[in-house]
């Protein structure tokens, strides 16, 4: 007797229409970015190999050690700052972005934006 919450069927819907344009290759991967209620989550896949690249996330150790963000938004600039940092370590400059069927503001333009300021070309 579950029911399906109304906003999730209609990202997944939404996701579903996006991910049939966009495709991570090995020149150019996905910048893929997950957002829940408490943390946001972005990785790099090379969808060709069917592999992930380069992961970054408020739940991990190296991000709990660094100064606490005042929001939300902070932290998921923060997260973007780090994931551009460890692709540009691995040589990963371009990817294309993928916002997983979220809207493109708040948290999700914070973690681009972030992307972009470290030197990420999205």
């Amino acid at each position: 007797m579950s029911q399906t919450n109304p906003r999730t069927v209609s990202r997944l819907k939404r996701q579903a229409r996006i991910r049939k344009k966009i495709k991570g290759t090995t020149e150019r991967p996905r910048l893929s970015v997950f957002r829940s209620a408490r943390h946001v989550y972005a990785q790099i896949v090379d969808d060709t190999a069917g592999t992930t690249l380069v992961t970054a996330s408020t739940v991990e150790k190296t991000f709990r050690e660094l100064p606490k963000s005042e929001n939300k938004k902070s932290a998921a600039t923060q997260v973007g700052k780090m994931i551009a940092q460890r692709a540009l370590d691995k040589g990963i400059k371009k990817v294309v972005f993928d916002r997983n069927g979220f809207l493109y503001h708040g948290r999700v333009k914070a973690l681009s934006d972030g992307a972009r300021e470290a030197g990420l070309e999205l």
